[in-house]
Parts: C-alpha cells; sequence; structure tokens
C-alpha cells in the first residue's frame, strides 16, 4: 500500500464501508467500485466483502495504486513552473503557446507531456488528471491531480463554487473605471459550425463572469474598440467555467481579449491573446485548509500593462 497517498477514517458508528466512502468521504459510486476489491484496508489489513466494522477500527483507502497512461508520451524537454506540490496535487505556471493535452496536431509538445516526464522522474505511476484546463495561448495556473480521488473533490468544488479563478485580461478599447465589480450573465454554447468556436446564445448554458477595470491605456486620440493603442486591464473572476468563457464574453460586449484572433483580431503588441489565469483559491480536499496560489504575471503582459 502506498503510504504516501491514503485516507484514514477512525470507524464510530458507521455499518457499512459503502456508507463511510460515500456519506463521510464522498467517494463518488463509480470511484467506489474501482476502489472496493483491492485498495481497501480495515487496521492495515486488506479488507473482505464480510469483514465487519467495529468502533475505533481504523478504515484506510489506498488511493496510491499504480495506473498507466500510454496514450500521452514523456518529454523532458516541456518546461513549466511549479507553484505548488504536495502528495496529492501539483500545481504549476503554464506558458503561453503550450497546449495543455495532446492532440493529433500536438502529440508529444504539451504540458501533459512534461508533467508524465515530471511523474515519471519522481516514480509517481499515475495518470494525468487536469483539474482545469486553459487554452494553448493562455498562461497561468494548471492544477493536476494526482489521483482521481482529488479530481473529484476539487471538481466539485467548481461546481458548488467554492472554487475561486482570478484572471488579468487586457481587452481592446477602453472601459470606463467604475470601482465597481461588474457581472456579466449570458448563456454560451458551441456555435452550431465549428468545432472550436462558442457563441452568447439564450439556449446556451449558464456563464457567469465578474470584472473590474484596473486601468486604462489610451495612446492616441482615436479611441476605436480594434485599436491597438487603446486598451483596459482587467481583472476577471470565473463563476462558472464553460469553454473560451471569458474570450465569448468580451468578444461579445465588443471588447475582445487583445490579441484573440479567434473572437477578435491578431495584435502588434502581442502575438496570442492576452490572457492570464493568475489566482485560484480552494479547500484541499485532504487538509481542509484554505489554498491560494498565484502565478507571476508573463512578461509579454508586463511589457503591456
Amino acid at each position: 500500500m502506498n503510504n504516501k497517498m491514503k485516507i484514514d477514517y477512525k470507524i464510530s458508528n458507521e455499518k457499512t464501508v459503502l456508507e463511510i466512502c460515500k456519506d463521510k468521504l464522498n467517494i463518488s459510486s463509480r470511484l467506489f467500485s474501482k476502489l472496493k476489491n483491492e485498495h481497501i484496508y480495515l487496521n492495515n489489513n486488506l479488507l473482505t466483502t464480510y469483514t465487519p466494522l467495529k468502533e475505533g477500527d481504523i478504515l484506510t483507502i489506498n488511493m496510491g495504486y499504480a495506473e498507466t497512461q500510454d496514450n500521452v508520451v514523456p518529454n523532458n524537454d516541456i518546461h513549466f513552473d511549479i507553484l505548488y506540490e504536495d502528495e496529492w496535487l501539483l500545481i504549476v505556471n503554464k506558458p503561453a503557446n503550450m497546449p495543455v493535452h495532446p492532440t493529433m496536431m500536438h502529440y508529444e509538445d504539451t504540458l501533459s507531456n512534461g508533467i508524465k516526464a515530471y511523474f515519471e522522474s519522481n516514480n509517481l505511476n499515475k495518470k494525468i488528471r487536469l483539474v482545469n484546463r486553459l487554452d494553448k495561448d493562455t498562461s497561468g495556473i494548471v492544477i493536476i491531480a494526482k489521483c482521481e480521488y482529488i479530481q473529484e473533490q476539487l471538481v466539485k468544488q467548481m461546481k458548488q463554487s467554492i472554487f475561486e479563478k482570478e484572471y488579468l485580461a487586457l481587452v481592446t478599447g477602453t472601459l470606463p473605471i467604475e470601482n465597481r465589480i461588474i457581472t456579466i450573465d449570458l448563456p454560451i454554447k458551441r456555435k452550431a459550425d465549428s468545432i472550436i468556436e462558442r457563441m452568447v446564445a439564450k439556449d446556451g448554458e449558464k456563464a457567469i463572469t465578474q470584472y473590474e477595470v484596473i486601468k486604462n491605456f489610451k495612446n492616441n486620440e482615436n479611441n476605436e474598440i480594434n485599436d491597438d493603442n487603446n486598451y483596459s486591464e482587467l481583472n476577471i473572476k470565473l463563476l462558472t467555467g464553460r469553454t473560451h468563457q471569458i474570450r465569448v464574453h468580451f468578444s461579445y460586449l465588443g471588447h475582445p481579449i487583445l490579441g484573440d484572433t479567434l473572437y477578435g483580431k491578431g495584435s502588434t503588441l502581442i502575438n496570442r491573446q492576452a490572457l492570464h489565469a493568475r489566482q485560484i483559491k480552494f479547500i484541499h480536499p485532504i487538509t481542509k485548509k484554505e489554498l491560494t496560489i498565484q502565478a507571476a504575471i508573463p512578461q509579454d503582459i508586463l511589457n503591456l500593462i
């Protein structure tokens, strides 16, 4: 049994292992079915179906069992900054121009390829479970769960709005500085004729974005929205996590992200969309302590602010 990735539970008046796993530890039925025959122990002995439970016994759930993921090849040339790591979590700062997971066009040059190499160098035989995803040209924080349980718990926090995600963005044109948080509540769905592109639509999924204007940059007298010389720095919080949510919302408002070629147009000031996942805040599923993780603003965005 892996001693680094296990959950101990002292039995009081619970009658069944299923009751403990589902009601006390919030383990899903799907995960429990994987664990029940090989990875649950009672007083350090593998639990059998008919093992009785007694008050004071220690139930141990082993989440550190080995896994394989052959569809991701390791690549030691993929570099990223580690912002936080423990037995359960790895949190990194992804650079721009790096996809998070392999595709036909990017099979070996993604963040997942780098994570796979890092896991192997640390003798960690686990699947790469991305808790959140960023677009290829968006920089910032990506969370990797080292086991399925942690991924489940953090996804639940996101759905319950316990998990806070904060972004820095530069949008084209200048927005008024109102010294208050403004909420965008516009549903989003995939465009019918596109695999990638999303759009605001009444029949879309609920999507809520909050933002505050930090500073305006006006470098000439012509304040056209698409003029590279006029843009606003925003602090953005996501209350939901739809694909391309920030990019779609601000494009719909007429202020696409600076450099966003999908929902706006390219920029002479930056060669990608000026969007950075700068901070996350959540409750650690094991320690129950609040974690706040920040990622330094990349140089290409710093040059513009």
